[in-house]
């Protein structure tokens, strides 16, 4: 046998093998997983591995960034799997069930049990941020004078956002602003400035964030980063994926500017200027999502539940070519 159809055999016998593991552990995969009914709130997303026939996994457990799973298998035909709870301890206890391209199961949280569907992510097309696209009419979702655009997360909760010498600013901890509109493709800019780092009670100085969720569920983080090192969490990163590839942050208590087009799964960052993600894939959702619907238009929000920031300009142009 020649070296290239040595190659091309062990070739065929991986896909063979890979495709029998598949085919006998339907949970390997992405999925994106959500409660139900008054529960939908609560937003996962699991990734399942077979690493050398022991299962591995990555869990986004509702906030954060994906984080591995410390327990995960497969029990009686059920998937069943633990974050880390902290101090070494186990968190709470998922146990879910195949149903072809679905899960039905549920998880025990400290208050209440929570039954959760999963789907598998959507099959994206080829699409790319920096092509040249058609544009609709801009549409203002803050213009300095009135947040009629806006409604909030959570609606049992206050407000906490006032209208201060033309921009939008939060009482932390505030409610999260969800624009009352809904997008697909589509550009925002958005001007922003936040608080400058002030004392907390342990000694420390605390730095402001916020964020920006595209379509309420890939977060482009807002963050008091200026000087630092660029990291997965850094100021307009997709939060826990792509990290900004050059710090273009201004100082804290500085005006600064972003504009992101997202078209399909894929998106481009510029800050002050300069770009700082490039037509990036947007793999999956992130902590904090409104839902795990990644095929369908959604709003934009704004973190207002951490520190102090402020907001005078949020403007969507909506992309009309880019679904073919």
């Amino acid at each position: 046998m020649t070296n290239r159809h040595f190659v091309v055999a062990a070739l065929a016998l991986a896909c063979a093998v890979a495709s029998a593991i598949a085919q006998q552990n339907p949970y390997l995969g992405r999925w994106n997983i959500t409660g139900t009914g008054e529960n939908s709130n609560y937003v996962y997303w699991l990734e399942v591995k077979d690493d050398g026939g022991k299962l591995s996994g990555m869990l986004l457990n509702r906030g954060g960034h994906p984080l591995p799973l410390p327990v995960i298998k497969v029990e009686s035909g059920e998937l069943v799997f633990q974050p880390s709870g902290g101090r070494n301890n186990a968190g709470p206890e998922f146990r879910m069930r195949a149903q072809g391209d679905k899960l039905t199961g549920s998880v025990k949280l400290a208050d209440r049990t929570v039954d959760l569907a999963g789907v598998r992510p959507p099959k994206w097309g080829k699409y790319d941020a920096n092509a040249s696209h058609k544009f609709g009419p801009p549409v203002e979702l803050f213009d300095g004078k009135s947040m009629d655009a806006w409604d909030v997360q959570n609606k049992s909760r206050p407000m906490n956002w006032t209208i201060e010498d033309g921009a939008m600013t939060n009482t932390p901890p505030a409610n999260n602003l969800v624009s009352k509109q809904k997008f697909q493709d589509f550009k925002i800019h958005a001007e922003y400035k936040l608080d400058k780092p002030h004392p907390t009670q342990n000694g420390g100085m605390s730095k402001a964030n916020s964020g920006i969720y595209l379509r309420g569920r890939y977060e482009l983080q807002v963050l008091d980063d200026f000087g630092d090192k660029t990291f997965e969490r850094g100021h307009m990163s997709v939060y826990g994926w792509h990290t900004p590839t050059a710090n273009a942050s201004k100082p804290a208590g500085e005006w600064q500017t972003m504009e992101a087009t997202v078209v399909g799964n894929r998106v481009t960052v510029v800050l002050n200027g300069q770009k700082i993600q490039d037509n990036v894939t947007l793999e999956a959702i992130t902590g904090g999502a409104l839902d795990a619907n990644e095929s369908e238009p959604g709003p934009i929000m704004l973190q207002g539940d951490h520190e102090k920031v402020w907001y005078r300009k949020v403007t969507v142009t909506p992309i009309t070519d880019a679904r073919k």
